[in-house]
């Protein structure tokens, strides 16, 4: 019986996080939604902290 060549048996898993900075568009659509989400939410408390228009 052969040894098996080296590398050649199954593929390590890549964590997470290295397969993300690994891809820079990727992070940056990420970071960018994150952005989106909190400036989004930001915006919809101050939004609602404005005082209530009174009728004439």
């Amino acid at each position: 019986m052969t040894e098996p060549a080296p590398g050649s048996g199954p593929p390590e898993e890549i964590p997470f996080l290295q397969r993300l900075y690994d891809r820079p568009f990727l992070l940056l659509i990420l970071g960018l939604l994150v952005m989106f989400v909190l400036f989004t939410a930001w915006g919809l408390v101050e939004v609602m902290r404005l005082p209530t228009a009174t009728l004439p």
